[in-house]
C-alpha cells in the first residue's frame, strides 16, 4: 500500500496555478469580492504562501486578468477562409463564448479594474493597457480580414474601432440581465458591422468600393445577405415619399 505524496510545485508552476484559481473566482463573482483568503483555500495553500508568489492581490488579479486578455484577444483570430460575414459570425460566436465563461472578470476587465492599486493621475493603469490591447488586436484582426493596410483610410478607421466598442459595450449590457438572446447578439452585431459600412459609404467612394466588394462576395444566405433581404422587407412597408423639386 503507497501513501499519496503532494508534489512540490516549481516557483512558475504554482504562480501559473494561482493565477488559474483567481481567474477561476473572478469568473464567478466581481474581484473586490475575491479575498486572497479564499484564492488560498482553492489552492491548497496557506495565505502567506499566497504573498510569497504576488505581493498582493492586485499584482495577482493583473496576473489574472492578462491570461483573461490574451484569451479573449485570441478570440478574435480567424482563418482567413470563406465569407467575411460567416468569419465575423464565427468571431462574435467565440467572443461571446468568453463573454458568458467570465462574465464579472469580463466586467472588470472592460471596466478598468477595482480601485485598488490604480495608477498615478494621467497614467493608464495595467488593467487599461491591457484592455487596449485587446481592442487594438481585434481591430487590426478585422482590417486584415478587409485586405486594408494599418493605417486604413480614415472614414474605415471609425467604422473599425466604432464596431470594435459596439461590440464590448452590447456584451457588457447582455451580462445586466441578458434580456435579448445571446445567439440574436451575434447576428445583429454583424448586421452592425455591414450598416456602419454602408452608411459611411454612402459619404465615401473609397468606403462605397468597400462595401461592394463586400458584398459581392456574400452567399445570399449569409449574414450579409440576411440583411439586405430584412432591409427590403423593411423599406417595403415604408411609404413612397414624393420626390422633392431640385432648387
Amino acid at each position: 500500500m503507497t501513501t499519496g505524496v503532494r508534489r512540490r510545485m516549481g516557483v512558475e508552476e504554482r504562480r501559473q496555478q494561482l493565477i488559474g484559481v483567481a481567474l477561476e473566482l473572478f469568473s464567478h463573482r466581481s474581484p473586490d469580492e475575491v479575498s486572497i483568503d479564499e484564492i488560498a483555500a482553492a489552492a491548497g495553500i496557506s495565505r502567506p504562501l499566497v504573498y510569497h508568489y504576488f505581493p498582493g492581490k492586485q499584482s495577482l488579479y493583473e496576473a489574472a486578468l492578462r491570461r483573461a486578455a490574451e484569451e479573449l484577444r485570441a478570440r478574435f483570430v480567424e482563418p482567413h477562409e470563406g465569407p467575411l460575414g460567416a468569419r465575423l459570425l464565427r468571431v462574435m460566436h467565440r467572443f461571446f463564448d468568453f463573454v458568458e465563461d467570465h462574465g464579472p472578470g469580463f466586467s472588470a476587465l472592460m471596466r478598468g479594474g477595482p480601485a485598488a492599486g490604480s495608477a498615478p493621475e494621467g497614467t493608464p493603469s495595467a488593467t487599461n493597457v491591457m484592455i487596449d490591447e485587446v481592442r487594438q488586436a481585434a481591430y487590426e484582426q478585422i482590417l486584415s480580414h478587409l485586405g486594408v493596410p494599418v493605417p486604413p483610410p480614415a472614414r474605415l478607421d471609425l467604422v473599425v474601432r466604432s464596431w470594435v466598442a459596439l461590440a464590448e459595450s452590447t456584451a457588457l449590457i447582455w451580462l445586466d440581465g441578458r434580456r435579448v438572446p445571446r445567439a440574436e447578439l451575434e447576428v445583429q452585431l454583424v448586421h452592425d458591422f455591414a450598416a456602419l459600412a454602408a452608411v459611411s459609404a454612402a459619404y465615401d467612394d473609397e468606403m462605397a468600393a468597400l462595401v461592394v466588394r463586400m458584398l459581392a462576395e456574400e452567399p445570399a444566405d449569409g449574414p450579409f445577405g440576411t440583411l439586405v433581404d430584412r432591409l427590403g422587407t423593411l423599406l417595403a412597408r415604408v411609404p413612397a415619399v414624393p420626390a422633392q423639386p431640385v432648387r
